[in-house]
């Protein structure tokens, strides 16, 4: 005789002898279940005699089936939605210098989980600091590089320059701008900021960028005592 399962529907051959005139239970190799198993004949007389005990197990077997398709569909929407976030994950990590030019505020998160971000697409090389006299006027002066790191052409930020006293309080700052105001991917451009009437106290010279718009209006303007004389009709003398 032919066995099937009623859970997973895995049929067996067996002999009708192992079944014996009383019956058994057998259990399924496949999913474990076990069930009783009738000899031939009593399982036509249990149909003849009870139909709706064999339309029960008819319905119980759709249910279960139902019951299998919708674990079945549950699991592969978590399997979905853990890939999807694993994906928006590394999309995330790999592109956060683009998502902090969107959301600034995003830095900070970055920063507390330990990535490095730059949303400029800027870095600082070959960095030359130096401190020298203009007669008695002690003057700071800060060069170097600045290269595109990014994957695409950008508009180059300022350069900000802070001079700290030895307890880190900023006692001077001066705004220096990148020449060209564009490099394209890649290329990289100069700055020089030079501090005149630099304290004497300060200590650290810190270097970092800024955007054009979150800069004072004047941060580019020369000192008071470097812009050029005008005329009574408005131009400036030579």
């Amino acid at each position: 005789m032919i066995l099937t399962c009623p859970k997973c529907e895995t049929q067996y051959f067996a002999d009708d002898s192992t079944i014996g005139e009383s019956g058994r239970t057998v259990k399924c190799a496949a999913c474990g279940h076990s069930w009783f198993v009738a000899p031939i004949g009593l399982e036509t007389d249990k149909a003849g005699a009870s139909p709706a005990a064999a339309h029960e197990i008819y319905r119980e077997r759709v249910r279960e089936q139902r019951r299998r398709k919708s674990r079945t569909a549950a699991l592969l929407s978590w399997i979905g939605t853990a890939v999807l976030f694993f994906v928006l994950g590394v999309a995330a990590i790999m592109f956060r210098n683009d998502v902090v030019k969107v959301l600034p505020q995003a830095a900070g998160a970055y920063k507390m989980a330990g990535f490095t971000v730059n949303r400029f697409g800027i870095e600082f090389a070959d960095i030359e600091r130096s401190r020298t006299f203009n007669d008695t006027i002690p003057v700071v002066t800060v060069s170097g590089r600045a290269e595109n790191v990014a994957r695409s052409t950008v508009n180059t930020p300022l350069v900000k320059v802070d001079l700290k006293d030895e307890r880190g309080r900023t006692v001077a700052t001066r705004y220096g701008a990148i020449q060209p105001a564009r490099l394209s991917a890649g290329s990289d451009g100069r700055f020089q900021v030079v501090l005149e009437q630099a304290p004497m106290e300060s200590f650290q010279i810190e270097l970092s960028l800024v955007d054009r718009a979150d800069a004072p209006r004047d941060a580019l303007a020369p000192p008071d005592d470097e812009a050029a004389p005008e005329t009574p009709d408005g131009n400036e003398t030579e």
